[in-house]
């Protein structure tokens, strides 16, 4: 019987840091999907999840509302923004 494994992505620190600094210069302007074709390194959907989800989890973006990806660097004003009802976290 033949067993399917499912590998992660996992995305290298140079990837993540240009898709940190590409969010940081376009902050609000872009959909997650737009923000992907955009970049301006090509790279495989599974890997821009991880980078994104990543980048969530340590409140450096957020998601509005219309879903555009905004750029947050200051952990205390994420802590004051993220209970608004225009914010999902």
């Amino acid at each position: 019987m033949q067993q399917l494994i499912k590998k992660v992505r996992s995305p290298n620190l140079q990837t993540v840091f240009m898709v940190e600094k590409f969010i940081d210069k376009h902050s609000g302007e872009f959909k997650k999907t737009e923000l992907f074709e955009k970049l301006p390194k090509k790279m495989m959907w599974q890997t821009f999840q991880v980078i994104m989800n990543y980048l969530q989890s340590i409140n450096k973006i957020l998601i509005e509302e219309d879903g555009k990806v905004g750029y947050i660097w200051n952990p205390k004003f994420y802590e004051k923004i993220k209970n608004r009802p225009d914010i999902k976290c």
